[in-house]
């Protein structure tokens, strides 16, 4: 009888050319028999049941041909015989099975799922899976590469060598699966693909869960959660979660240089829950939001470069480590938001780019697939493929990490198809405009998907023109997204705050132009990373005047964040008052903390966020023009700004008065809403903050004397460089004692959320 595959066969398979090794490796009949072909390079003989295995010559390919009455013979083709071979290298008896005995796993739903785009749990479907096949152990591969000759998994177990696990080719859906038998959890493995062209490459893989710390590029078998969730609490409530009108303060840190060790090495996950949760807890921050924690090959790109989409870096600890994390900062009533990138990745060869030889993530034309200021590539959001990666990445990181949100980083740059491009380097739509409704149909999608499946978790753009309702629903025209960061309050605050306070006056419009939009979008106020490097200077460094005034500025601007209309975002170092720029290479400067500046600074922020958590009218209506109404926006002259926050009916306003100048304003007049009396509640002049110790000792009568607008006011004594919250009393159940006189309590008054230390 004759064993052999024909002779092209075996040459293709031995120079590792065969597009489809299950034609001939494996189980296959001739005539009434089975035999079983195998091929090992590896193998000076192979034996099964010390039954020699044939090897046909000049070839590494063996052939069994049991007999029929056997009770292996009889088991063909659904056996899984356990080959006992000699080893070349080691000169060893090692045991073995074939991965070419085994059906195919992925299912024609599965696959027909991939096809259109919408497998929205593929990462359970490619990548790396440990599994139990027929009572066999083992690890089942899977990879989109369409168009090539052929893929291998490669690795250690098999010296790298591409011909000895081809994988199996799904056809026309470009899908590769091979299930290796024997392999656990913590070998690292590429794919070794035979491009169209005859080129051999080495990919990791883009579904890969796990990744060797850099500068390895090898993808890791990862093994099976073993982490318990206890955040059931969290996750309910988070469904209920009215973000609208609730609370919600971030605190933005990069997770590899918030602390590090003496040597300055990475603090993993498990020792960041031990420090970071309580001191941001005790801060009173709402939700962290952490930079790219996916896999990335450079400490210095900050994580924005992501090589490894569904792998938490290996820098923090494993897979688990971070559940662990998470889980505690839930377990603390703190959310986690994650920037989250899907509008480049870089073009390192061993990752996306290119990854058949050829444009398959990117689009092929560098005038679509290119970023140039950037020297990334674009997603191809037209692709199924590609835009199935990408939801279901932000679902991955809803459903394995439990993550209440994403930060979708640069979406100005998706949007767009000339950003950043001179005219003639473009191509415009099929209507001739220069909006990528490819990308926008993506990011709608993303929207409806994620809100759907994830109650109360939470998309936010970083988008900085004035592309209409991108916070706004899907069936309304608008994106989709929760909210959007406001890039022009930012800009404008920042601009404005850095001025010498003798200019001011000219350019009291920077702060008051944000009401002309605040309503048209849900914004967050952001104080991110972005404004703190590249020779943009710290928080504190930004400040303008003497060591004193810088703080007092500092105070005054972040007191200026709360009481306007959004929700609070800064990034880490700015609640202390960092004085150089952030280095992503080395941990912020605690020593900092040793000087009571510094510490006063932290000790505002603590109470900006607790007036804020506490008092709906500072958060009920954040996106919505009733909970806001100027008292005296116009008052350039003096640089004086004063406004309403309102909560609803029930809820008493909070009155806020801020003086961007050095001069204290005794005897001022401020129009106020009715009430009985207004308690100040915040100074950030307070002496417990650094401040001079300047204010209203406690409360203020409310007179019947009309001022700007109100039929009400109260005569008050602005601070220099600073911003006071008062809380409107209805009523006054007792005498106020009179405290005038008293150094102490006119101090506690001013300070009143705390007792002084």
């Amino acid at each position: 009888m004759n064993t052999s595959p024909s002779m092209s066969e075996l040459q293709r398979l031995q120079a590792g050319t065969h597009h489809d090794p299950f034609h001939f490796l494996g189980w296959h009949q001739q005539g009434s028999d089975w035999v079983l072909r195998v091929f090992m390079p590896s193998a000076e003989s192979i034996d099964i049941n010390q039954t020699p295995l044939q090897r046909l010559e000049g070839s590494d390919c063996f052939v069994f041909s049991p007999e029929a009455s056997s009770e292996l013979g009889k088991a063909a083709p659904f056996a899984h015989p356990i080959l006992r071979y000699l080893d070349k290298k080691t000169g060893q008896y090692l045991e073995t099975i074939t991965p070419y005995t085994f059906e195919p796993q992925l299912g024609e739903i599965d696959l027909h799922l991939l096809g259109e785009g919408n497998h929205r749990q593929v990462w359970k479907v490619l990548g790396a899976h440990l599994k139990e096949i027929n009572g066999v152990q083992g690890c089942l591969f899977a990879v989109w590469a369409p168009g090539v000759q052929r893929v291998s998994v490669v690795g250690n177990f098999n010296d790298w060598d591409g011909r000895r696990y081809p994988m199996r080719s799904r056809g026309e859906t470009g899908i590769w699966e091979l299930f290796i038998p024997g392999l656990p959890a913590g070998e690292g493995y590429k794919y070794e693909i035979l491009t169209r062209f005859g080129s051999i490459i080495r990919k990791a893989d883009p579904y890969a869960q796990q990744m060797f710390l850099r500068p390895e590029t090898v993808a890791c078998i990862p093994a099976i959660s073993e982490h318990v969730w206890q955040d059931t609490a969290w996750i309910q409530q988070r469904e209920q979660f009215d973000w609208l009108h609730q609370p919600m303060s971030v605190y933005e840190l990069h997770a590899g240089s918030w602390k590090r060790h003496a040597d300055n090495s990475f603090y993993t996950w498990r020792e960041l829950a031990d420090t970071l949760i309580p001191y941001v807890k005790n801060l009173g921050y709402t939700h962290l939001e952490l930079l790219p924690i996916s896999e990335h090959p450079l400490d210095q790109s900050w994580g924005y470069q992501v090589s490894g989409y569904y792998a938490p870096t290996a820098r923090l600890g494993s897979p688990d480590d971070l559940r662990y994390f998470v889980d505690l900062c839930h377990q603390n009533n703190l959310g986690i938001l994650l920037d989250w990138v899907p509008a480049h990745f870089p073009k390192d060869d061993f990752a996306l780019a290119r990854f058949t030889g050829e444009a398959l993530y990117e689009h092929a034309d560098p005038r679509k697939g290119e970023h140039q200021d950037w020297g990334t590539l674009i997603f191809d959001y037209g692709r199924n493929e590609v835009r199935n990666f990408l939801i279901a990445n932000a679902l991955y990181w809803m459903e394995e990490f439990h993550l209440d949100g994403l930060r979708v980083d640069a979406v100005a740059s998706m949007l767009y198809l000339d950003y950043s491009r001179p005219a003639g380097e473009w191509i415009p739509n099929q209507y001739g405009g220069r909006e990528n409704i490819e990308a926008v149909a993506f990011l709608r999608e993303l929207n409806l998907v994620v809100h759907g499946q994830f109650p109360g978790v939470l998309t936010i753009a970083e988008e900085s023109t004035t592309w209409p309702a991108v916070s706004r629903p899907i069936e309304s025209g608008g994106l989709g997204f929760s909210m959007k960061w406001n890039m022009g309050w930012m800009n404008d605050s920042l601009s404005y705050i850095a001025l010498d306070p003798i200019y001011r006056k000219y350019h009291q419009n920077k702060l008051t132009f944000s009401q002309m939009y605040a309503w048209t979008e849900n914004f967050v106020l952001p104080l991110s990373h972005d404004e703190v490097v590249h020779m943009k200077r710290s928080m504190l460094g930004k400040m303008p005047g003497d060591y004193w005034q810088r703080f007092a500025n500092l105070r005054l601007f972040y007191a200026w964040q709360y009481a306007h209309p959004g929700k609070k975002l800064l990034f880490m170092g700015g609640e202390f008052g960092q004085w150089l720029e952030w280095n992503e290479a080395v941990e912020l400067d605690w020593g900092l903390l040793a000087f009571p500046a510094h510490q006063a600074l932290g000790k505002l922020i603590t109470d900006l966020n607790q007036v804020y958590r506490t008092n709906p009218a500072l958060h009920q209506f954040d996106h919505d023009p009733r909970g806001f109404r100027w008292i005296d926006c116009d008052n350039a002259e003096q640089s004086l700004l004063s406004l309403v926050r309102y909560g609803n009916d029930q809820q008493p306003p909070l009155v806020i008065a801020l003086n961007f100048t050095p001069v204290p304003r005794g005897g001022y007049r401020l129009g106020v809403p009715p009430a009985e009396t207004y308690q100040e509640i915040l100074n950030t002049d307070s002496e417990y903050y650094g401040g001079s110790n300047c204010g209203n000792a406690g409360q203020l009568a409310v007179q019947n004397h009309p001022c700007m607008g109100f039929e009400h006011s109260i005569e008050l004594t602005l601070p220099p460089l600073a911003a006071v919250f008062l809380q409107a009393i209805p009523a006054s159940p007792e005498p106020v004692a009179n405290t005038e006189g008293d150094e102490e309590a006119q101090l506690l008054s001013k300070k009143p959320i705390r007792e002084k230390n």
